[in-house]
Order: C-alpha cells, then sequence, then structure tokens
C-alpha cells in the first residue's frame, strides 16, 4: 500500500499529494492488517492473475514517489528462486504491498531467516506464506541425490540437504518429486512456526504462517494443510 511522501509535494503540473500524514491514515485504512485479511487479498489477487485480470496495482509515478519515505507491506513470501514464480506477478501485487524473501527450495538459513522476522517483527506484517511450486529444480536435486548418491557443488548440496528430510519416499519417480514439494513447503513452515517470536504472534492471533504452492500449468495458487 501507498507509502508517505512528507510534505505537499506536487505531482505535474498544480497536482499537489496529499500531505505526509493523510497519506499514511489512509494507508492503514487500506493495508490489510490482520492474517486473515491479508490472505484474502493474496487469493485475489492470484484469481487475477491466473484469470488474466491483472490490475497491475501501485505502479504509478505517484505511488514511486510516495514509497520514498516508507512501506507498509501486508505480507512476507517466502518463495523459491525460480524465475517463474514472482510472488509480485502471481498474487498481482505493487510496489510495497509484499515483502519477498526467495531462495532455492524455499530453504531456511540464518539471513532466510532474519529477514522474515524483520518484516513480522519490526515492519508488524501479519501473515507469512511460505510459497512452493510445480517442477521445482531445487526438490528435484534434492530427490535425484538422495537416489543416486550423485555429488552436488558445495553450496547446492546445501540445499539439497535442507530439503533431503521432506523426501516422501511413499512415491517413485515424478510422483516422489512431486509430493516432496508439498512436504518441502509443510516442513519450512513448521520450522518457521517453531520459531519463538513468531510463535508468539501466531498464538498471539496476530500472525499466521501458511504453506502454498503455485501449479505452472493452472496458475494457481492453493493452499497446503
Amino acid at each position: 500500500m501507498r507509502a508517505a511522501l512528507a510534505g505537499g509535494a506536487v505531482l505535474g503540473a498544480g497536482v499537489a499529494l496529499p500531505t505526509a500524514q493523510a497519506v499514511a491514515a489512509g494507508q492503514e485504512a487500506a493495508r490489510p492488517d490482520t492474517p486473515a485479511a491479508a490472505l484474502r487479498a493474496l487469493r485475489q489477487g492470484n484469481h487475477r492473475w491466473y484469470t488474466r485480470h491483472q490490475t497491475h496495482p501501485h505502479e504509478s509515478g505517484g505511488d514511486r514517489l510516495l514509497a520514498v519515505s516508507g512501506q507498509h507491506p501486508f505480507a512476507v513470501v517466502l518463495g523459491c528462486i525460480d524465475s517463474r514464480v514472482p510472488p509480485e506477478l502471481v498474487f498481482d501485487q505493487g510496489l510495497g504491498d509484499l515483502m519477498t524473501v526467495r531462495s532455492a527450495g524455499c530453504v531456511l538459513d540464518e539471513a532466510v531467516l532474519g529477514s522474515i522476522a524483520y518484516g513480522v517483527l519490526e515492519l508488524g506484517i501479519p501473515l507469512v506464506v511460505v510459497l512452493g511450486h510445480q517442477s521445482c529444480g531445487a526438490v528435484t536435486a534434492a530427490v535425484r541425490a538422495a537416489e543416486t548418491g550423485e555429488e552436488l557443488p558445495a553450496h547446492i548440496a546445501y540445499v539439497a540437504e535442507q530439503i533431503r528430510p521432506a523426501i516422501d519416499h511413499t512415491q517413485t519417480g515424478r510422483a516422489r518429486v512431486d509430493a516432496t514439494i508439498t512436504a518441502n513447503v509443510r516442513l519450512v513452515r513448521s520450522r518457521l512456526a517453531a520459531e519463538p517470536d513468531l510463535a508468539a504472534r501466531a498464538a498471539a492471533g496476530r500472525l499466521a504462517i501458511v504453506g502454498a504452492r503455485y501449479e505452472l500449468g493452472s496458475q494457481r495458487v492453493h493452499t497446503v494443510t
């Protein structure tokens, strides 16, 4: 949502922007401020995306100027680095709406955890979404390495080792990879939910940590229970 531009700055010929106080008040009124409202906004945005009715919000020149003095994102999305799954696009959100953290396979490390904690604890974001996706290369590499004993390059090996506990050994072939993608979302979500500071907010009803999965074929996001 829009961030305040200090003072009564002018955009274009003789058109005055609202004062910082007025903009801030509007931001707080419009920004989803509960876990349920934030999740609803993401679902609505994804519906616009997969039905090809994107609105591309908060991209105007005014929005860009207003963003200079602050940010008010309503959700943290932990996504994979896959170039086909940019959170702002698949949820049809704009400048300042989402705080995105991306790592291969949504793998957690201290930098990722610190980034998520910053959004929740410092900015008061009420929703964290762990967003896995169909045909994840990181999960595929982890499953293949576990099955074949293939030695992966050092940093890729780290990613694979973090995913390994999620491997679904009840499945085989492509079905194993697909099931592991979903299981990995559950694993990462549970690890985040176990973080004391995040758990305290969740217990108070101020935060929800949700698992989700994006299907490349349909472009739909569905929650993972």
